[in-house]
């Protein structure tokens, strides 16, 4: 799928909010999982499940129920459970902003030099991903673009 099926998701969710997403992947990734449900999917599903519960899980994701196996559920639950990963930042107006851990991830590679296509390779997203992370980026550090991003972080020592 062009972009892959987590931007895929993405995208149909900003332009058809009420659409019911439910991914159905080859395993079972945390990154991959959580990712979808970021984007905006009911559910995620793994291809090798048995076929006679396939229907039942994506009529309970149309009904409103989530989609999700319970060794997933285990996961989300752990995710939970822990603090939020990622990165604070206090701004130079005294503001402070938070950066997902993918966020702050994304910033070090840039702070590094890698580009978008490298960053995407290197954690295995679409460059479609990487460039709305570097987009969030910006905008929580209320800046114009990634270099000056990668200066701001630099000048606070962060």
């Amino acid at each position: 799928m062009p972009g892959g099926g987590i931007e895929a998701a993405r995208e149909v969710c900003e332009r058809r909010p009420s659409t019911t997403i439910v991914m159905l992947a080859d395993g079972t990734r945390d990154a991959d999982f959580f990712d979808a449900l970021h984007a905006g999917a009911s559910g995620y599903l793994v291809k090798d499940m048995d076929p006679a519960r396939l229907a039942a899980a994506l009529t309970d994701a149309h009904a409103g129920a989530a989609a999700v196996p319970r060794r997933l559920v285990t996961q989300l639950i752990d995710a939970l459970r822990e603090p939020p990963a990622g990165r604070r930042i206090r701004l130079p107006n005294g503001a402070d902003t938070h950066l997902t851990r993918r966020e702050a991830e994304v910033l070090e590679l840039l702070a590094a030099g890698a580009t978008t296509s490298a960053i995407a390779v290197r954690l295995s997203l679409s460059p479609v991903t990487v460039r709305r992370h570097v987009s969030a980026i910006v905008a929580k550090l209320g800046v114009r673009d990634r270099a000056t991003a990668v200066r701001l972080v630099r000048d606070l020592g962060v």
